[in-house]
């Protein structure tokens, strides 16, 4: 809910309460990237190195008390230090999660099982939405606004949640105490099976090289700089935006909850239709296609009813939870090996989340409401992911392909402890679109 409370606070009264101006909720926006994007790649190697639960639980608890701080601060300058180490904190959850899953499941079991879990932030929307409804006849009580409850409220269900998240959140398959030794052994064999054995499991300087110069990351990074600015400014802004259509704040996040709902069915249904068909590139496409007669309506708002604004809404936010999630488990799958696939999950969310510094600019206050910088960078980052994924796609398929006459063959003859490291640099990995 963490990207999507801020909204519905900004609607309840955070910016006059704290004597906020101009672009100020924009930096507020803004700040919590600054650490969550530094960090992601340093605590994608340390939760190598360290247990899952342990990791995940503590920095969910501290993340949880820091938002119950920010519903306490008296100032923005207060919003801005709690949003810049809340950033910090969250930097170590979602890419961990990418990351952990990849570990137990076969590539075309694994979007099913991600988009189970980033449900939940999606569904957060909905429930936020109707959970800052009903925190709304809160204000007043103990002498704190609305908007302050639905920081305290949503912090504290945080920490109790973390802090019993660690007997729940499993370890690495190598240590976890849920498998049985024989378990252990088949998961282990499935994912070598898929992944053709290939590995990367030693830290050191060609690693290193290997790793950040492959440029399927950097494409990674593009495809979900493109998409996760649609994701963030829907969260951000679809409060404000549907109040600007003439509804009151309260009816703003009742008629929120629809559109976040029907994104969770997108969603989980295009995971299933993803995995069963083996098929992970024309769903991201297809999403953006789908965000693009949203931005297109809205970049001519004026011109529409009310009624094919709200649709709009449900075109942006539905199409880019269809193609946000896939684009995350599409380049894990064409990763293999313990550090390309937490390097690579890491600096995806992290480099990509300069979309999200995008989203917490592009719409301005002084544009309201038809913001056509905002739709126009949002039409235009849509289709950054689309001309990424399509590039993606020609050079994996033409790493296939040489792979396939042998071309990489050469690599058989390098030293073992290498060719063991190669992670999907080994000849006998195969790419999936």
């Amino acid at each position: 809910m963490f990207s999507i409370n801020i909204g519905n606070a900004r609607i309840q009264g955070l910016e006059a309460d704290l004597n906020m101006t101009g672009q100020d909720y924009s930096i507020a926006l803004f700040t919590f990237f600054i650490l969550y994007i530094l960090l992601e790649v340093p605590c994608n190697i340390l939760l190598k190195n360290t247990r899952p639960s342990l990791f995940l639980s503590v920095i969910m608890t501290g993340w949880g008390i820091v938002t119950i701080c920010q519903g306490l601060t008296k100032s923005f300058a207060g919003l801005i230090v709690c949003r810049i180490i809340i950033g910090g904190l969250e930097a170590g959850f979602f890419p961990a999660c990418v990351y952990l899953l990849s570990m137990y499941y076969c590539r075309h079991e694994l979007q099913w099982r991600f988009n189970l879990f980033f449900s939940a932030s999606i569904i957060a929307g909905a429930f936020s939405g109707l959970l800052a409804y009903a925190i709304a006849h809160m204000d007043g009580v103990a002498g704190y606004g609305g908007w302050r409850w639905i920081f305290i409220l949503e912090g504290i269900a945080t920490v109790v949640i973390a802090i019993g998240s660690y007997w729940f959140i499993p370890d690495w398959p190598e240590t976890a105490k849920f498998l049985s030794d024989d378990e252990r052994a088949l998961l282990i064999q499935r994912l070598a099976e898929d992944r053709k054995d290939t590995h990367m499991n030693t830290w050191n300087a060609k690693t290193a090289k290997r790793i950040f110069s492959d440029v399927k990351i950097y494409l990674g990074v593009l495809m979900y700089m493109g998409i996760v600015t649609t994701s963030y400014a829907g969260s951000f802004f679809t409060p404000t935006i549907l109040k600007q259509l003439g509804w009151t704040s309260i009816r703003a996040q009742i008629m929120s909850i629809p559109i976040f709902i029907f994104a969770t069915v997108c969603a989980l249904v295009s995971a299933i239709a993803s995995d069963k068909l083996k098929h992970r590139s024309g769903f991201i496409i297809g999403g953006c296609c789908f965000s693009t007669i949203g931005y297109v309506i809205l970049l001519n708002m004026m011109s529409v009813s009310v009624g094919v604004r709200y649709f709009a809404l449900f075109c942006i936010v539905g199409g880019g939870y269809i193609a946000q999630p896939i684009v995350l488990v599409w380049l894990s799958n064409n990763m293999s090996g313990h550090y390309k696939v937490g390097v690579a999950s890491a600096m995806q969310v992290g480099l990509g989340n300069v979309g999200g510094i995008i989203a917490s600019n592009m719409f301005i206050t002084s544009e309201a409401p038809t913001y056509p910088l905002g739709f126009g960078l949002g039409l235009g980052l849509v289709w950054l992911c689309v001309l990424s994924s399509l590039t993606f796609l020609f050079y994996i398929r033409r790493e296939n392909r040489l792979r396939e006459e042998g071309k990489r063959d050469d690599r058989y003859n390098l030293p073992d402890d290498e060719k063991n490291n190669l992670g999907d640099d080994h000849p006998s990995f195969r790419f999936t679109f």
